[in-house]
């Protein structure tokens, strides 16, 4: 249940063989991204449970879920980059269905970041789905 965003990550993943181009890819992602506004950077947009600092500012707009984030650390940016791919145009009832970790798994995410980014990118997943909960 991939968005077509996250579908061409993937695609682009298949072609990088080493983790360490993957990586490069992940935070050139996230320099690309726009950055959230000082504004924004505030205890209610901020993720718990990252090492870095991370904020996610969600708009909900006829069902249509749409996020935006960043973050202090550029690999965290360019993970808050994926998780913009997989989630960001979904109605808010197939944001709560997505296997974030499955659809992770398919980048191999899950082999290659430290426990303490991995922690940090589930409780970015966890805020995701909970701000798409008090919606529905």
């Amino acid at each position: 249940m991939a968005s077509a965003a996250f579908e061409e990550i993937v695609e682009d993943f298949e072609f990088l063989d080493a983790w360490e181009d993957r990586y490069g890819h992940v935070i050139d992602m996230g320099k690309a991204m726009t950055p959230l506004e000082d504004a924004f950077k505030v205890p209610a947009t901020k993720v718990d449970g990252c090492t870095s600092q991370v904020w996610l500012l969600p708009a909900i707009t006829d069902g249509v879920f749409h996020f935006r984030g960043d973050s202090d650390a550029m690999i965290v940016r360019g993970l808050v980059a994926v998780l913009v791919a997989l989630y960001d145009g979904l109605s808010v009832a197939d944001v709560l269905k997505v296997d974030a970790g499955g659809e992770l798994a398919r980048l191999g995410l899950d082999e290659a970041l430290s426990a303490q980014r991995s922690n940090g990118l589930r409780a970015m997943v966890e805020r995701i789905r909970k701000l798409a909960a008090e919606t529905v």
